[in-house]
């Protein structure tokens, strides 16, 4: 077996590097030898009923019957979908209380939690009066538009 330009050890350390951080590529350089590790992220596997990336399991309040909601959030008559691209936050600034909670009843207008799009904090109001049956996303997760962030009852 010839020698192997490179320390094993060296190139382990490199992948469990990109292990660690998520990186899906890797170079170094030192002298005239040079090494890039690169691995392909395995195929994300959804199945149909799968949620969307950022989102977290939904939480019913309580005496809500989960049979009779819709598959799909998006088409629930009391889902907030959001108005644009950007990054969503439950909360007005870190260690904050939420601005809503499951269960908690909510007038029209009321502020149900921030989009910052642009370096822009946008308010997300309640469209109608009603009470957060749930919510969709998770603080600091990235939303498209259209995308249902919570569900009013």
């Amino acid at each position: 077996m010839s020698e192997l330009p490179f320390d094993p050890a060296a190139i382990r350390l490199l992948a469990a590097i990109l292990g660690e951080t998520g990186l899906t590529e890797i170079e170094i350089a030192e002298q005239d030898r040079r090494i890039r590790i690169k691995r392909t992220p395995a195929p994300l596997m959804m199945s149909a009923a799968a949620a969307p990336a950022g989102a977290v399991p939904a939480i019913p309040a309580a005496g809500d019957a989960p049979a009779a909601l819709p598959d799909d959030p998006a088409k629930h008559p009391g889902a907030v979908l959001s108005p644009m691209v950007g990054v969503a936050y439950l909360a007005p600034e870190p260690g904050a209380p939420n601005f809503v909670t499951v269960g908690q009843a909510v007038e029209a207008g009321q502020t149900l939690l921030l989009i910052e799009a642009m370096k822009t904090f946008n308010q997300i109001k309640a469209p109608k009066a009603g009470t957060v049956s749930r919510i969709l996303v998770a603080a600091g997760a990235p939303v498209e538009f259209g995308e249902p962030l919570l569900i009013l009852a």
